[in-house]
């Protein structure tokens, strides 16, 4: 199955609610008037795309339509996908970890699938050729350790670990030295998640990065904060508190395959200024994809009838 197919199989609640009832909307609007923009922006608010969001969104449809001096809904369609798309714009430079020596700390609440895209992440990578290891600084939950086990092994890259409640920041010194003398393009780090604890967790995440900044210096440090999806506006208020905490670089937003509040994605983007990564449309590997914001309109606004399409982006 192509990419683009399972982008589009794995949006397909968000796109039955939100992207279904926006076309709802223009459906029962045939001129643009102010109940139309209002009942777009109340549609685009329960698909948890955000107050903010929205309002920035729907200006920006407004402003368009009055220069262009458009009239009917139809005309505005593309317009308004092309300004969601703006939202959740991604550059060459938010993937600079891609070409360079590297540590990717992999941070966020238990539950959210941190340890899996760890695992996933680090499995990609070194099948595109990466010289890899992973790092289970995540002490404080055994299961952790044996996920990343199972992940190590099937990826076949070396594990770096320690017995459960040890020092995190020792897993972390030793990963560095194991990533050095192994001469490895990339270093995936498990952290913690215990965000109610947060003064702990923030200490933590201090010691790591002290570590990494003396130890290895010629290392690009990216962290990645992992979010489920299926929690809606929730994501929204544990990437605000991981931001205050912890030098937060991208997201990777999980579970959208099981939600249909994927709309979450564009608020995300937009309210923190952080861009998405990556996405988890599935359980299976290649279900974990590097985020692309057209593609994911795209996917998000298609019609069954699009099929055909699939095939460009395989």
């Amino acid at each position: 199955m192509g990419l683009f197919k399972r982008l589009k199989e794995g949006l397909s609640k968000t796109r039955s609610t939100l992207a279904g009832g926006i076309s709802q909307v223009f459906q029962n609007h045939e001129k643009i008037t102010d109940d139309f923009y209002d009942d777009l922006e109340e549609i685009m608010i329960m698909g948890d795309m955000g107050a903010v969001t929205t309002e920035n969104i729907i200006d920006e449809l407004r402003e368009k339509v009055y220069d262009k001096g458009l009239k009917y809904t139809d005309q505005c369609r593309n317009l308004l996908i092309e300004g969601i798309a703006r939202q959740m714009q991604t550059t060459p430079a938010d993937y600079a970890f891609e070409k360079q020596r590297s540590v990717i700390l992999l941070v966020g609440v238990n539950g959210v699938g941190k340890t899996t895209t760890a695992g996933k992440l680090a499995s990609n990578y070194h099948k595109q050729g990466k010289k890899v290891i992973l790092a289970a600084a995540d002490t404080f939950r055994a299961a952790a350790t044996e996920q990343l086990e199972i992940w190590a092994a099937r990826a076949d890259v070396p594990l770096i670990s320690a017995h459960e409640g040890a020092d995190p920041g020792s897993v972390v010194f030793d990963a560095v030295s194991s990533a050095k003398a192994r001469n490895a393009d990339m270093l995936f780090i498990d952290t913690a998640g215990r965000l109610h604890n947060k003064k702990n967790l923030m200490a933590e995440l201090g010691k790591i990065y002290r570590i990494l900044e003396r130890e290895y210096p010629e290392a690009l440090i990216e962290t990645l904060l992992v979010l489920d999806g299926t929690t809606g506006q929730n994501a929204l208020s544990q990437a605000r508190e991981f931001a205050s905490i912890c030098k937060v670089t991208g997201l990777v937003i999980t579970k959208l395959d099981g939600t249909a509040k994927g709309g979450i994605a564009i608020a995300l983007s937009s309210e923190l200024g952080i861009p998405v990564k990556f996405i988890g449309v599935g359980e299976k590997l290649e279900d974990l994809q590097k985020f692309d914001p057209k593609a994911f309109c795209k996917a998000l606004f298609a019609d069954t009838r699009d099929d055909d399409d699939d095939e460009e982006d395989e």
